[in-house]
């Protein structure tokens, strides 16, 4: 019974006011000692890794400055021309079949509808896709898989729905109802789409290379497309492309023959950690 229960509050929440609420209050600074004492607490209650951080701790002022810290130079080593994202947990991985993708256990959704395309691009079907779940303790700036150019952004307005385990198994159609930012990256591989999944409780998704993208800043956005001409903007594999003001998903979906599944493992990844390219 708790279930159904629970699905239906989270139908009736406005997940997005709520949201964007939430956002707002992780920036305010609060008085001493309330304030360092608030970012301490979340930096233990969420185990951050505070070794890692550009900053000392004392110079995070707001909730939100620590979740969106960058990290020291070099922590993070690019191991590859083709590397993992984010730190995070690959959940889902697999190739896009007839059109379809795993969303979990006998859950699929179109990717065509994922990516707001009246129909898949052709190069990704029989491509490769891998779904990246970042939780609250996770470094939260999303990089590079590839290097190439960047030749576009959509922006789709939509749902906040949480993206927890919980949610994925039960809410159809999750990743195609959320309000999403898609990133799409040219280069030797062919097309790449970087896709950045808002959540209950993200407050923004923000872009680094384009100030115009940021999500969720009202509640009547509507969709919206760029292009950067026809040589696109250089990028290359590392690079930041956006970050999230809380945690969310990421899903990047590669052509046909990209890269090699059989060497890919599910569960804990770090950003720049090397993903096999096909044969």
């Amino acid at each position: 019974m708790k279930q159904p229960i629970l699905l239906l509050l989270l139908r009736c929440i406005p997940k997005n006011i709520l949201s964007f609420l939430v956002g707002q209050l992780t920036k305010i600074q609060l008085p001493k000692p309330l304030g360092p004492w608030s970012v301490r607490w979340f930096a233990k209650r969420y185990k951050i890794n505070l070794l890692e951080a550009a900053l000392p701790i004392d110079q995070y002022h707001t909730i939100n400055a620590l979740f969106t810290r960058q990290l020291k130079p070099g922590v993070r080593p690019i191991e590859g021309p083709l590397v993992h994202p984010a730190d995070s947990e690959l959940t889902v991985s697999g190739l896009i079949n007839n059109g379809l993708m795993i969303q979990a256990k006998e859950k699929l959704y179109q990717a065509s509808d994922f990516l707001a395309r009246p129909a898949l691009p052709q190069e990704f079907e029989a491509g490769s896709y891998f779904t990246y779940y970042l939780c609250p303790t996770d470094y939260h700036r999303v990089h590079a898989p590839v290097s190439g150019r960047i030749v576009g952004v959509d922006y789709v307005p939509g749902q906040l729905w949480p993206v927890n385990g919980y949610s994925v198994k039960r809410v159809s159609d999750l990743f195609a109802r959320n309000e999403r930012v898609v990133i799409w990256i040219e280069g030797s591989l062919g097309r790449v789409a970087v896709v950045m999944v808002g959540a209950t409780n993200v407050g923004q998704i923000t872009v680094a290379f384009d100030p115009e993208i940021r999500t969720n800043t009202s509640h009547f956005r509507k969709p919206m497309s760029k292009t950067y001409g026809e040589d696109g903007m250089p990028v290359n594999a590392g690079d930041e492309l956006g970050v999230f003001n809380m945690g969310s998903t990421v899903i990047v979906m590669y052509p046909k023959g990209a890269v090699d599944l059989a060497q890919v493992k599910l569960g804990p990844v770090k950003m720049g950690q090397r993903l096999i390219l096909a044969n």
